[in-house]
């Protein structure tokens, strides 16, 4: 009796051991990474980059998606190029703040209408980190939404090149500042854009980067995170990152708050700028999470995410 009772309790034991997930016992490690990165989304439709007016004294709204020239359904700049090459006289269909509306267009009108359309939509930010396990990668820290549609765009494809900064237009109390960069469009992509979310821009790292990658580390947990001393890897001149003293002041809920304590960066560029978000946050040598949003009106105080959260909204 008390042998087979043994054995009756030792087997779930067992059970329950061996189903343990293995990456519970091996830390996850990333490359932090802080490079200027190009974002260019192709997206679904082709759209008015803002207002335009007609000789009919009929305005078309910024925002509003062109379906249709004549019996042509219109996904991209080609498709809208190729259709009015075609007649004179021309019937557009347009989708404008949830109304289908047509206007007639001559091909001249129509041609001066085309310079104002666009099918992509692009922006700069900073690369936070390369998964060396799924050489996928994460960047940004939030969604991308484009200015004219006020809205996450529906996009068919997306791409992120290496790019240069070539000025900083510096962060006052009430004004963002921005860097003024390039994209090194002669190099070959660095990856795909597959999602556009809430945490961040997602894909697969690819191999046109010339450069030596950064070594992996471990990524830190919200119950391991300090306030205090930190650093955040970013690119400021050219396509050089560098590292910049912060303080973390917050923790909460996958979130942090941070100032910039480091001199070089407040004089060259005033604190937090538009552009830097996705830049990798590291404490004690393990990556802590990435910047996402500056105070508008205290420029050195910034926000950020955990990689932890990051990388779980990911999959």
């Amino acid at each position: 009796m008390n042998r087979r009772w043994r054995q009756f309790v030792i087997l779930p034991m067992l059970i329950v051991f061996l189903c343990l997930p293995i990456q519970a016992f091996a830390a996850k490690k990333l490359i932090p990474m802080g490079e200027a990165i190009g974002i260019q989304l192709q997206l679904s439709h082709v759209f008015v980059a803002h207002d335009v007016l007609l000789a009919s004294n009929q305005w078309v709204k910024g925002g509003a998606v062109i379906e249709k020239i004549n019996d042509t359904t219109v996904k991209t700049l080609d498709d809208a190029k190729q259709a009015i090459a075609q007649q004179e006289q021309q019937t557009w269909t347009i989708k404008s703040e949830g109304k289908q509306v047509t206007v007639e267009l001559k091909a001249q009108e129509a041609e001066h209408v085309i310079s104002f359309l666009k099918d992509e939509t692009d922006g700069v930010g900073t690369l936070t980190y390369i998964d060396p396990e799924t050489q996928n990668y994460g960047a940004l820290g939030h969604q991308i939404v484009d200015s004219t549609l006020q809205e996450a765009p529906v996009f068919r494809a997306g791409s992120i090149f290496l790019a240069s900064i070539q000025q900083i237009r510096k962060s006052t109390p009430g004004q963002p500042g921005y860097k003024i960069s390039s994209i090194e469009k002669h190099q070959e992509r660095l990856g795909s854009i597959d999602k556009n979310t809430v945490y961040g821009i997602f894909g697969r790292w690819e191999v046109g980067y010339q450069q030596r990658l950064p070594k992996a580390i471990e990524i830190m947990h919200e119950k391991d995170i300090k306030t205090g001393k930190a650093e955040i890897f970013t690119a400021i001149e050219g396509s050089k990152v560098e590292k910049f003293s912060i303080e973390i002041t917050k923790i909460e809920n996958g979130r942090l708050e941070f100032i910039v304590s480091d001199q070089k960066l407040i004089e060259k560029t005033g604190g937090i700028l538009q552009g830097m978000s996705g830049s990798p946050i590291i404490q004690d040598g393990r990556f802590v999470g990435a910047v996402t949003h500056m105070f508008v009106e205290e420029p050195k105080k910034g926000a950020a995410i955990t990689v932890a959260e990051m990388l779980k909204k990911s999959s």
